[in-house]
């Protein structure tokens, strides 16, 4: 089944490079008992060395043969000569004589080049030459020899097992690799409790009972193979301070990875575990100065011959803000500047070097960026790194002058994050698309210095790892939000061929597209900090459709085609896909399950429903799914060797709980139950043949259909029978058997209409002037019932139906009202109009509908005063009808960004037909409710009145105000939108 996936893997690794090529040739790397060789320099660095093994390794592992890694060149048919410009006597030689060219690399910043040259030195006929601008460039260079041969950078991490083949042969381009688009790409292991740390500690390096240096080099492989070069250790209290292991440093040096350290670990110190209280007193600089300078110059001292970043300034322990005497923000500023001007004081004097040549970070994170934004003084040659509010909302980018600086800035990313509104510990449940979009638009504002992504334990944040960091190496490979499917599909088909990768990537899709609607890790509507209990779902279950058992159906889609998925994946790829597909989406599946059942166990118990009991089951039976798969991984995969890895509760907060149910106990007969959609309650089958219980009124502009559910009170079984009282009624079943013992206790029957069937209404030029959906004149609907019989028992449940003629809806193609809305997806509008500066672009796998509409490019100046907007601003159109008229809401539905900088806003300016525009404002600020909500949702809803002067034909108008504002949804109310999570479907005319 993999037969081409060295191939695949090629083109996948091509495409990210973005090389450019000078021909193209074949070379063997195995052919039958003739194994390549590796020369390298003594004394090169000795990442290339470690880089020329673990290639050999990788040959290995596909072929059971394995290269020598020489010194001395020897005679040899096929070589491979891998070395740094200025580091490898051959490769200099090379380059002097002409036989290899380097002069676009020389110099540059971790950049290599690969060329095929024949008779190179006395002896060899042909070498495949590597050559490193600098010493990393050397390694990346090697390494891409694994990609091509089709080796997964997570071959260990996620055990994506070679393809064995007796003979290797690759496709060589003669290539030079472009300078990487961001300088330092890294990641931050970070909330390490949970799992890598007690791997590490209970498995991996038992050794040492911590993350040491065992565990740093196989994570620093890693690093090397997605051509990344820079961490941020673990500093958890749970964790030894990364420089307390003496080998950690020598390590990351070897592995030629650079060290930083978070915003709350100031000079590569780790405040959490290095500060002792007892002997250092308090961590305040404005009372005990001189101890913390103890501390930074204790730590420039030990690490000032290795690369690293310094982080600049100051935050308290533990995550939270910096104590100071005076409680305003103007001592504080003070404060931090005098911090930052003591620890380049620091570095001046025990790295003897000028501090604006040694790399620094400033960090503006949460309390941090406000003593930023009030005028604190910073050093043009730190750089500036912005941060996202911990849910993939980057708070803040450089403003024109900011982007002159030479520091630079950079982005320090969540897809893993500790703390209010709730945590997202377990899953990686972060939107690549919203990734991407957000990096994409740090890259524009000129952030191309420090990318580090907080990817929490590794596992399961892989492929958003490698996204990320593919982003980081050459970000002209992804122009376009359609650029993240086409990565997923190429890295789907390199881990698991391309029969598969198609079903693989959408079914991944789907599940982001799920989770950006409200992430797994959220689903019991509690909050941290303090820990509150579950609380009510905002999800319906009794208008739009049930909100809560379409979610239930669609994990159940999801968790069948993986498991589908699963079965078929070739066997040396099953471990890999459990890993890095199957156990993140039944997971995500589960948990979501776990808890929607339990809202139908709440809901139905209410009613008294039978049904209740079997969700509670199936609630249970989602938990003990999480369980089992959780103890799969950590006790049986790969035969223990992830044991302790996973935690399917971090923190042990509720959402992670077996929920608290309720149960119907009853010895009463059975009997049947009737529930509508669109009501909370039960009908009330006491009031006989009336049409007192009536679905809502069925529109033929939207062919709407509804639910009734059909229920066991009591023990036994019940027989049912419906009997429409119309043809033009039709139902999904018209008889059954529910049995409140065992099998089926309720049954949800859909109501539609036959609209062919149905008596046409008068034929009018206009909508009735009606005021109320519900009270439409007489001469506008058609009414009829659907009788219910059991145990000689008849209740009717009324039936209505809108069913006009109008001559200005007949050749009317848009969005119409239906029960006292207008609800339309932003991407999907009449007419658009680009600006003179911005023009319109959809993005798409992002947003409720997995769509949204923005104004591109980010930078494009805002246009604020309302005359220029009407004549200068681009403009979205959405035609829509309405047989009400009067005041109405305009609800506006965006992804919750924040402003890049002062002079580009969040707004979007509205009006109907001919009004005024009115500006929508959708910033929050700070970590107020409106944003807790907000990033809980992935969604904010501003609101505007207009009014719709008339029944009939209207459109609405959206300008842009400032560009990158992203429009999931819209719903013109004009008062029958009932409460929901989210917008209803559209309301588009059939």
């Amino acid at each position: 089944m993999l037969k081409n996936i060295g191939l695949l893997i090629l083109c996948f690794h091509m495409s990210v490079l973005s090389a450019q090529t000078i021909g193209n040739s074949k070379f063997s790397i195995i052919e039958g008992n003739q194994v390549v060789s590796v020369l390298i320099d003594k004394s090169d660095s000795k990442v290339v060395s470690i880089a020329s093994n673990i290639f050999a390794e990788d040959v290995f592992e596909i072929s059971g043969k394995k290269p020598k890694i020489i010194s001395k060149s020897s005679k040899e048919s096929n070589v491979i000569i891998a070395g740094t410009i200025g580091k490898n006597k051959i490769i200099d030689q090379l380059i002097s004589s002409g036989k290899i060219e380097v002069s676009d690399i020389k110099g540059d910043w971790e950049r290599y080049s690969i060329q095929l040259v024949d008779n190179p030195i006395k002896g060899i006929k042909k070498a495949l030459i590597i050559v490193g601008s600098d010493r990393r460039g050397t390694a990346y260079g090697i390494l891409e020899l694994s990609r091509k041969m089709g080796v997964s950078p997570w071959e260990w991490w996620a055990d994506v097992t070679p393809e064995k083949k007796e003979n290797i042969t690759i496709s060589i381009q003669n290539e030079r690799s472009k300078r990487p688009s961001v300088k330092y790409r890294g990641v931050f292991l970070n909330d390490e409790d949970w799992g890598l740390q007690r791997w590490a500690a209970l498995n991996f390096e038992p050794e040492t009972g911590d993350m040491g240096p065992k565990t740093y080099a196989k994570v620093f492989e890693l690093l090397l193979r997605l051509r990344a070069n820079t961490i941020w250790p673990a500093m958890h209290s749970s964790t030894k301070p990364f420089y307390s292991f003496p080998k950690n440093k020598i390590v990351a040096d070897n592995y030629a990875i650079v060290i930083g350290t978070s915003h709350a670990e100031p000079m590569l110190s780790n405040i959490n575990t290095e500060w002792n209280h007892d002997t250092m007193g308090e961590y305040r600089y404005d009372t005990n100065s001189e101890t913390i300078k103890k501390l930074f110059t204790k730590r420039v001292k030990e690490t000032a011959d290795f690369d690293g970043i310094y982080t600049t300034g100051m935050r308290g322990e533990h995550d939270s803000p910096m104590i100071v005497g005076e409680d305003d923000t103007d001592a504080q500023v003070k404060l931090l500047e005098r911090v930052i001007t003591d620890q380049r004081a620091i570095l001046k004097k025990e790295t003897k070097k000028n501090p604006n040549t040694i790399p620094q970070a400033f960090v503006p994170y949460k309390e941090v960026l406000n003593y930023y934004q009030s005028g604190l003084k910073l050093p043009e040659d730190i750089t500036l790194v912005w941060t996202d509010d911990n849910y993939g909302y980057i708070r803040q980018l450089s403003n024109p002058e900011e982007q002159k600086r030479p520091g630079g800035a950079g982005v320090y990313y969540h897809t893993s994050y500790w703390g209010r509104p709730h945590d997202y510990l377990w899953l990686n449940s972060t939107n690549p698309v919203l990734m991407w979009e957000e990096m994409s638009k740090a890259y524009q504002f000129q952030s191309r210095d420090i990318w580090i992504l907080n990817c929490g334990d590794i596992k399961p944040h892989e492929y958003n790892i490698e996204l990320f960091l593919d982003m980081a190496w050459n970000m002209d490979d992804f122009e376009k939000s359609s650029s993240v499917k086409s990565h997923m599909n190429n890295w789907a088909t390199r881990e698991f061929g391309s029969h598969s990768a198609t079903e693989i990537t959408n079914v991944l899709f789907e599940n982001n597209r799920l989770a950006y609607i409200r992430r797994p890790e959220f689903m019991a509507w509690s909050q941290v900090e303090p820990v509150t209990k579950a609380g009510e779902t905002e999800l319906t279950q009794y208008h739009y459709g049930d909100e809560v058992s379409a979610r239930i159906k669609n994990y159940q889609d999801i968790i069948d085609t993986t498991e589908k998925l699963y079965e078929n994946i070739d066997g040396n790829r099953k471990d890999a896909f459990f890993q890095l597909v199957y156990y993140p989406i039944i997971g995500a599946s589960k948990l979501n399950q776990k808890w929607l059942y339990n809202f139908k166990n709440k809901f139905t118990a209410q009613q008294d429903r039978q049904s209740a009991n079997y969700f509670r089951e199936q609630s249970n039976a989602a938990f003990h799914r999480i369980e089992k798969e959780t103890d799969y991984y950590n006790t049986k995969l790969q035969q223990g060797k992830w044991n302790h890895i996973m935690t399917m509760a971090p923190r042990f907060l509720p959402v992670f709980s077996k929920p608290a149910m309720s149960q119907v106990d009853t010895k009463e007969k059975a009997s049947l139950g009737l529930a509508l959609e669109g009501y909370q309650m039960e009908v009330n089958d006491e009031i006989i043949n009336s049409y007192a219980n009536v679905l809502p009124v069925f529109n033929s502009y939207t062919d709407s259909k509804y639910f009734i559910d059909v229920f066991v009170k009591g023990e036994g079984e019940v027989n049912w029978e419906a009997t429409p009282k119309a043809d033009w009624i039709t139902l999904s079943e018209k008889k059954g058997m529910i049995n409140g013992y065992i099998g089926e206790t309720e049954k949800r029957l859909w109501v539609s209409i036959d609209w062919a069937k149905v008596p046409k209404g008068e034929n009018k030029k206009e909508a009735p002037l009606g005021h109320d959906f519900q009270l439409i004149p007489p001469s506008f609907k058609v009414n009829s019932a659907i009788d219910f019989i059991s145990n000689g028992k008849t209740t009717s449940i009324g039936v209505s139906v809108y069913n006009p003629e109008f001559e200005s809806l007949k050749n009317y193609n848009g969005f119409v009202e239906d029960k006292g809305y207008v609800s339309i997806n932003a991407e999907n509008f009449t007419r658009k109009k680009d600006g003179k500066q911005a023009q319109w672009q959809v993005f798409e796998g992002i947003g409720y509908t997995n769509k949204v509409i923005t104004a591109l490019p980010r930078n494009t100046k805002s246009i604020t005063d309302i005359e220029k907007i009407k004549t200068n601003s681009a403009v979205l159109e959405y035609d829509f009808y309405t047989f009400n008229f009067g005041e109405v809401s305009v609800n506006l539905q965006a992804v919750p960004t924040h402003a890049p900088h002062a002079g580009i806003g969040v707004h979007y300016a509205v009006s109907i037909d001919n009004a005024e525009p009115v500006i929508v404002d959708f910033q929050t600020f700070g970590r107020s409710e409106t944003w807790k909500e907000n990033v809980l949702k992935n969604a904010t809803v501003k609101s505007v009145k207009q009014i719709v002067n008339t029944a009939g034909k209207h459109t609405l108008k959206i300008w842009m105000v400032d560009a990158g504002v992203m429009l999931d949804q819209v719903l013109i109310d004009l008062g029958g939108w009932k409460k929901s999570y989210a917008f209803p479907k559209e309301t588009v005319k059939k």
